[in-house]
């Protein structure tokens, strides 16, 4: 029998742990981003930057040596190639894109990503999507509204040490009358050109205890306050993208009333499914109580399901995913996020799959889990242009 010592565990068992867990974690941090302090963007050459511009390398070349043209340089690389950051890459993609953009007058088109289980992939869907959409020009803003903070460390800052409270959405949940109205103390940029956030800390928890007393106020528009904190920063940004907790929480319920758009990224297992179904019968109540208790008509431009995590060799994942197809039909996005030990690896690197600029595993792997991310965002700016911005195809 194993000897096992009684040892008990009290406020201050916890605040050791906690302390020591910090600097674990921070030190853990420290050496995936080294030498640099903090996360760094990745270095493109000019075959990926040509790819992401949609000509061929030749044509990018040429179109490099001519000064008129005003592009970005790059530096000299081994191998006689050349070496671009992300917002040299950017600055390509912007003067040779054919995307149609926002349309004057129009704001950012807003997206929150729902879903009521953990483990469905909703922190990468979001900033997988995110950097996607800034690669083709886009340019956006992540809300984290998961006290997690998932997304604010992908997005290279880590909650507790570089993020505090006041850092943090929380203020317009539960600051009253004096609070700011709006998120603009709480913008700041990531590692990623294009992509800016408004970080989370697991300070926002405090929030969920604050809005049921908001609620409980007749006066009080309590599920709009996301979508007013909003409106200042929306001519700034093309999209907000919104990454919630696995819950309809108070917070989560604000991130879809500030919607124009949901995205439930769905695993084919059976738990997810049973969890989804869930989701959208409690958002149906919710809707009912607004609609005829203050008049709240709520429309979405659209909606979608992103079957995520599938597995074509596992029969059991194969038969939910069926009946997932079944259950949303029209719903379903036409593309698939497979599972793949690429995403894994991003996450143990406090990465994203858009990190990785070389995979050291199947070159396939790569290509099939970004070329899958990359049709998930063409799809959605698709959608966009054509419901939220109304531009005519």
């Amino acid at each position: 029998m194993p000897d096992i010592q009684p040892q008990a565990f009290d406020l201050q068992s916890l605040h050791g742990l906690n302390s020591s867990a910090r600097h674990f974690l921070g030190d853990l941090r420290q050496r995936m981003f080294e030498p640099q302090p903090r996360k760094v963007p990745p270095v493109f050459n000019g075959g990926q930057v040509a790819a992401l511009c949609g000509i061929d390398a030749k044509h990018q070349n040429y179109l490099r040596t001519r000064p008129e043209r005003g592009l970005p340089q790059g530096v000299p690389a081994a191998g006689g190639r050349r070496a671009y950051t992300l917002a040299e890459t950017r600055a390509w993609i912007g003067a040779l894109t054919t995307l149609p953009a926002r349309p004057k007058g129009k704001s950012a088109a807003t997206i929150a990503t729902v879903n009521f289980k953990g483990g469905s992939g909703k922190t990468t869907t979001t900033m997988h999507l995110a950097q996607a959409l800034t690669l083709m020009g886009r340019r956006v803003l992540v809300v984290d509204l998961d006290p997690q903070g998932s997304a604010t460390t992908l997005a290279g800052w880590l909650p507790g040490a570089d993020v505090e409270e006041k850092d943090t959405a929380l203020s317009i949940f539960t600051g009253g009358d004096s609070s700011p109205k709006d998120l603009t103390h709480a913008v700041r940029p990531s590692y990623w050109d294009g992509l800016d956030i408004v970080p989370a800390t697991p300070d926002l928890f405090a929030a969920e205890a604050a809005l049921p007393q908001l609620a409980a106020r007749a006066d009080s528009e309590w599920w709009a306050l996301l979508h007013t904190a909003l409106q200042p920063l929306a001519p700034a940004y093309d999209y907000i993208l919104i990454d919630t907790a696995p819950s309809l929480s108070y917070m989560a319920v604000n991130a879809a009333m500030a919607a124009d758009g949901l995205l439930m990224p769905l695993p084919p297992e059976n738990l997810d499914y049973a969890s989804s179904v869930a989701y959208w019968g409690l958002l149906q109540d919710l809707l009912m109580t607004l609609r005829e208790g203050f008049g709240v008509d709520k429309r979405f431009a659209w909606m979608r399901v992103l079957l995520n995590k599938t597995d074509a060799t596992n029969v059991a994942s194969s038969l939910v995913r069926d009946r997932i197809i079944q259950t949303y039909g029209p719903y379903i996005l036409p593309v698939e996020i497979p599972r793949s030990p690429v995403a894994s690896l991003g996450g143990l690197q406090f990465g994203t799959l858009y990190d990785m600029t070389k995979y050291e595993g199947s070159a396939r792997t790569y290509a099939k889990l970004r070329d899958a991310s990359d049709e998930v965002a063409r799809i959605i700016d698709s959608l966009t242009q054509a419901t939220v911005w109304r531009i005519e195809q």
